[in-house]
């Protein structure tokens, strides 16, 4: 799968839902409630994005979106 076919706003998405993943699932994280409602409306965006209506195999694309969303937020925390 290119990589680079995704659209921006479908990979900053899954960097945006990985970082909320990572603050709820922290010890002892604060607002709860705003994390869990940020994580929901994250998971909805990602989940009906047109992107998917275009790919021959969805759960393979969402395999290395999520991958490629790792790798990337991995880049800018270095």
């Amino acid at each position: 799968m290119d990589v680079t076919g995704f659209p921006d706003d479908l990979v900053q998405t899954q960097a945006a839902w990985n970082a909320t993943y990572q603050a709820l699932a922290a010890p002892r994280p604060r607002d709860t409630t705003a994390l869990r409602r940020r994580l929901q409306l994250l998971s909805v965006r990602l989940w009906w994005h047109p992107y998917w209506e275009t790919v021959p195999s969805v759960p393979a694309a969402r395999f290395e979106l999520r991958h490629l969303a790792r790798a990337h937020g991995a880049v800018q925390v270095a």
